[in-house]
């Protein structure tokens, strides 16, 4: 697909991977909707997209919301006649130890990560269909392969995401409809900081924004920007980004229960979960330490002020 004249919609737009990504659509000529609910955020994103020269829609929406999606989606077709693209990126991570983790907080995680691709996904499928073809592309993660420790709700929702994209791009291929399933490992593009975390907060927020800022084991946004899109381009059923969470998917498939030990022992060397005030949820921003930030998360910190993840 050549995406000049393109119309791609990005939920989770307004700030991180969803952002840089708008920023690449748009460098290639695409036309961009990107969809979150904080109309400030979008209204800095659409000023940092249009100083790129990107042809840019912004739209306040609830994806967690089924109504929403499919009126924005109707409005959408109803301005520019088509569809092309459909990125679900909108996303939401809770950390910490499963003891502090309640049924809502499951719950939201499946809102985001699991029925809100559905329902956008349920909403593009005929207008795709009826132009003869169409991309989408849901960002799932590594955690949606391989169950990481104090990431349950996260790893569960990501894993239906997973499972759910994997089907529907087999039913789909045969009408030119190409679903692709993007499974990130650690990127630095400023997420730490607008996570939620339980537990011994400010230790699960260290631990978390020093591993999202090494850069021997994460990859820049915009180098996963880049091979996203390329996999939208040519209609990847898969795409696995970063040397680790390539070694974790091999490992994980063919020697499952070294992998379990493996994380049985990173398990302990995390935070051990506290009294019941750990069951309250703090942003990153109210988490910091001494340790973060600091010159171990220098990476994460720039990308958070580059990709609008730092409060105005």
């Amino acid at each position: 697909m050549d995406f000049r004249g393109r119309t791609v919609l990005i939920t989770g737009g307004s700030r991180g991977l969803g952002l840089v990504l708008a920023r690449e659509f748009g460098r290639l000529g695409a036309r961009v909707t990107i969809a979150a609910r904080d109309r400030a955020e979008l209204e800095r994103a659409r000023e940092d997209l249009i100083g790129r020269g990107v042809e840019v829609e912004i739209a306040v929406c609830d994806i967690r919301q089924q109504t929403e999606v499919e009126q924005l989606v109707q409005q959408i077709v109803t301005r520019t006649s088509t569809i092309d693209v459909l990125i679900n990126n909108a996303g939401i991570i809770q950390v910490g130890p499963h003891d502090h983790m309640d049924v809502p907080d499951f719950e939201e995680a499946m809102a985001v990560h699991f029925w809100a691709p559905l329902h956008a996904m349920r909403a593009v499928i005929p207008t795709m269909r009826r132009q003869g073809g169409g991309r989408i592309v849901n960002i799932s993660s590594i955690g949606g392969k391989v169950g990481v420790p104090h990431l349950a709700p996260y790893c569960a929702s990501k894993f239906a995401l997973t499972g759910l994209s994997e089907s529907l791009h087999a039913e789909l291929a045969r009408d030119g409809v190409y679903v692709t399933t993007v499974c990130p490992g650690l990127m630095r593009v400023g997420s730490p900081y607008n996570a939620w975390f339980k537990g011994s907060h400010r230790d699960e927020f260290t631990w978390f924004a020093i591993s999202g800022s090494m850069p021997a084991i994460t990859v820049a946004g915009e180098r996963a920007a880049a091979q996203i899109v390329d996999a939208c381009r040519r209609g990847d059923a898969e795409l696995v980004i970063s040397w680790p969470a390539k070694l974790a998917v091999i490992a994980n498939a063919v020697t499952p229960n070294t992998v379990a030990l493996a994380m049985d022992v990173a398990n302990r060397l995390l935070p051990r979960p506290t009294d019941e005030s750990g069951d309250a949820a703090h942003s990153g921003w109210q988490s910091q330490s001494p340790w973060a930030p600091s010159k171990l998360t220098k990476l994460a910190d720039r990308a958070a002020a580059e990709n609008n993840e730092v409060p105005r």
